[in-house]
Order: structure tokens, then sequence, then C-alpha cells
């Protein structure tokens, strides 16, 4: 059974009120829970998103901390949490030295991830997703 690796902007939209909300949920909803995966990496970015939409005015403090013990829960219950080891890092910086992919340092380190487990990238990020494919990593429609 193939591992899904679920990015940041996936996780957080399954979390509050986002356009695609509903469909992150119900394809969620429609998965073995032994085929999620995450890394520490994305505990990290979804803390900082669900900050972010605090300074924004896109959450209140109330909803960020329901979010994020809604996302603890998910996380502690539902995921595998992948390992992130000196060669992930390593990985990342060679996908972000290709200039033409626009890659972000914390989206190479997701693909770093997903590649070196084997797995596919579950994303909202367009850019990131055909990243990931340039780059080999099979890319999961949400």
């Amino acid at each position: 059974m193939a591992l899904h690796y679920l990015d940041a902007s996936a996780v957080v939209c399954s979390l509050v009120r986002e356009p695609a909300a509903a469909r992150v949920r119900a394809w969620l909803g429609r998965q073995d829970e032994a085929t999620l995966a995450v890394s520490p990496w994305v505990a990290t970015e979804v803390a900082s998103a669900l900050s972010m939409k605090i300074r924004t005015g896109d959450l209140s403090v109330q909803e960020r901390a329901d979010a994020l013990s809604e996302w603890q829960l998910f996380r502690d219950e539902s995921l595998i949490e992948l390992p992130v080891d000196r060669e992930a890092f390593e990985t990342a910086a060679r996908f972000v030295a290709r200039h033409d992919l626009s890659l972000r340092a914390g989206d190479a380190l997701h693909l770093a991830i997903a590649a070196a487990n084997g797995c596919a990238l579950v994303t909202l990020d367009e850019r990131m997703a055909k990243a990931a494919l340039e780059l080999g990593v099979p890319v999961t429609d949400v």
C-alpha cells in the first residue's frame, strides 16, 4: 500500500475554513489511516500557518487553539510520522538548486522526505505539485 505524504497546505485546509476544505476532508475520510504520512516539518509549518491566520484576521485565538488541538489529535491517532534526517536536507538543497523549479526551501524539504520514503505528495500548492512531478515524486489529486 503506497503512502500519501500530506504537506502543510493540505493539513491546514482540512482544519480551517478554506475553499477546498470540504474536498480535502472528504478525501481524507476515504483513506486508510495506514497510508497517511507527515514529517515533523509539517507540524512546524501547520503551527506557522495557523499563527499567520491570526495575524491576518482569518482566525481568532480560540479558533487557532481548536485547530491545533484537532491537528494534534489527527497527527497522534491517524498519521505515520516520517523521520527527517541529514540526507533529506541534502536532497532538499539539491532540489532548491534547480532554479527552474522555483522551490522554496520548506517545499523542497517536503519533497525530499516524500521521495526518500516512496510517498505520493498530497498538496494544494500547484507550484510544488509541478516541481514534484519534475523530480519524479508522484502527486495525488485531492
